[in-house]
């Protein structure tokens, strides 16, 4: 375990900026690793915490939710942030039992492989549309920009039954809100009263959503939450709005920055790319990888409800523990050569991108599904892939991956 006040290492956790180098941040990580699996954090600003980055630690967290509750903050934030905050948020992340299971049993089903599977048709079409955009984009185009960002917000919003023109709203709201810390997707200078303000612009948009559906209810996903029951009772407008808000945004910049990272990665390792248009089947365990390396949910918080242990520290009740999602996945006593991308790897599956326990992400199939989706009409149209520039990715401590990814290219016949 480092020292209480180490310099550099400690601050890819508390620094937006330090998420702008992946490669410096992986490099980081697996110094931190080599001293210990958890470590103190005490940083200008913010509130002590243990960052836990073993992975079998994230796992054992995550399976006591009695003990480790997501409650009272589920996400690392400035001190000031806290106490200026002008609004609330209510989502499935801010909730603990009993009233996690019950607000997640509302809209499990809709995300069930057998419900997912339903989609198969949605996402095929849209994954040649992409197709058709590069052919139409002449051999240049941002990957992140022109194809990833918008895939996965068409099918999370046509599961909520939202018409398509409101998406490009959404799509605006949703990097707003995840990118508060980036300069280049912020609304404005960060602040308490921005961030507000762009919460509020979503619950003034699902406010009027809900009373359409209230009034004239569809089989869309949008009038189960808007009819919604909790204990026999309408589900608080707070709650509601939350509701709409984790599935319309986590289910949506989660997946593109997953995609854009996924091809970046391909494009990095040209023999892994050469062995997945071999060898199709691949594609499965190539999503797994590319969910492991990409990590979009960087972390997630939890508070100790009473005494315990974790990595052989100490933890007292009270204590604010950060769950390194993207470090877990570079374990090396898990994922033999972490830094290397490996479409091949035997324990892929290993990760934990997508947390674990009562806490597992709703959306982790569809996730996977318009991965392999996506990849699988892509590549094989493939004939050459390079950079056309220098990459960036978001400066953003919470979500994040690819806010660009410019390729050059050739496509088959």
């Amino acid at each position: 375990m480092t020292d209480v006040g180490a310099p550099a290492p400690h601050d890819i956790f508390t620094d937006n900026h330090r998420w702008g180098d992946l490669d410096d941040w992986h490099h980081t990580a697996m110094a931190l690793h080599a001293e210990g699996g958890i470590h103190r954090i005490e940083r200008e600003g913010f509130d002590p915490f243990w960052a836990v980055i073993d992975h079998a630690a994230v796992l054992e967290i995550e399976k006591q939710p009695e003990v480790f509750t997501n409650g009272p903050e589920p996400v690392l934030g400035l001190q000031s942030s806290y106490a200026e905050r002008q609004f609330d948020m209510k989502t499935l992340i801010h909730m603990d039992a009993p009233m996690h299971g019950k607000y997640r049993r509302l809209t499990n089903d809709w995300f069930k492989p057998a419900s997912v599977r339903r989609l198969q048709g949605k996402l095929d079409s849209l994954s040649e549309q992409a197709v058709g955009k590069l052919e139409a984009a002449g051999g240049e185009a941002d990957f992140a920009t022109e194809i990833a960002l918008s895939y996965p917000l068409e099918v999370i919003l046509e599961i909520l039954g939202l018409p398509p023109e409101d998406y490009p709203r959404m799509m605006t709201l949703t990097q707003e809100l995840f990118g508060a810390e980036d300069p280049d997707l912020q609304r404005d200078e960060a602040s308490p009263e921005v961030a507000a303000q762009v919460v509020m612009d979503f619950y003034a948009y699902f406010t009027e959503l809900s009373a359409q559906r209230r009034e004239n209810p569809t089989d869309d996903l949008a009038s189960l939450i808007a009819n919604g029951q909790i204990d026999d009772e309408p589900m608080p407008d707070l709650e509601t709005m939350g509701y709409y808000v984790i599935v319309a945004t986590a289910g949506h910049d989660t997946t593109s920055s997953a995609m854009a990272g996924g091809l970046h990665a391909l494009i990095d390792h040209p023999e892994q790319l050469a062995k997945l248009q071999a060898n199709p089947d691949l594609i499965n365990n190539a999503v797994e990888e590319m969910l492991r390396w990409t990590a979009p949910v960087r972390h997630f918080m939890r508070t100790a409800q009473a005494d315990t242990e974790v990595c052989g520290q100490q933890i007292k009740k009270g204590d604010w523990l950060y769950l390194s999602y993207k470090a877990a996945n570079l374990d090396p006593k898990v994922f033999e050569d972490p830094l290397t991308f490996d479409i091949e790897r035997s324990n892929a599956d290993r990760q934990v991108s997508f947390g674990y326990g009562v806490h597992f992400c709703l959306g982790a199939q569809l996730a996977r599904n318009e991965l392999r989706s996506l990849f699988g009409h892509v590549l094989p149209r493939l004939d050459s892939i390079e950079l056309a520039g220098d990459p960036a990715t978001m400066k953003t401590t919470f979500v994040g991956g690819h806010k660009t990814l410019p390729i050059r290219y050739t496509l088959t016949d």
